[in-house]
């Protein structure tokens, strides 16, 4: 029998498979990031609906407000008043976690909310 021969290829062959695995993990880390900037667009789209709704001018504050500390520095919400309703749009930069590639671009929601009696701001 040879296996005094092959008693450290296992450990090799591990190495030669590790960064396989170290890139489907970071894989599935940005997947997990991408789907929580998604949530966190659609939070903030909702905080800053209903906040645009009671006094005009709020959304912004609101919506970085709405989201976690280190995604609200991109965070950016856009109202629109349709009238009776109010409409904002958020959008939520996505961080990468492959550093110097992947450009995944904003995650953007959309939430209307009815008009309260709302204050105009000056």
């Amino acid at each position: 029998m040879n296996r005094r021969r092959d008693r450290g290829q296992v450990a090799i062959e591990y190495l030669g498979f590790l960064p396989i695995l170290l890139l489907v993990a970071l894989a599935g880390v940005q997947l997990g990031i991408i789907a929580y900037a998604g949530q966190q667009a659609g939070t903030a789209a909702r905080a800053g609906a209903r906040s645009e709704a009671r006094e005009a001018g709020t959304a912004q504050r609101a919506c970085a407000a709405a989201v976690s500390d280190w995604l609200a520095d991109g965070t950016s919400c856009v109202p629109e008043n349709l009238g009776d309703d109010v409409r904002v749009t958020s959008s939520v930069d996505i961080p990468s976690v492959f550093f110097g590639w992947g450009d995944f671009g904003p995650a953007q929601r959309t939430a209307t909310m009815p008009l309260d009696q709302r204050t105009e701001s000056p």
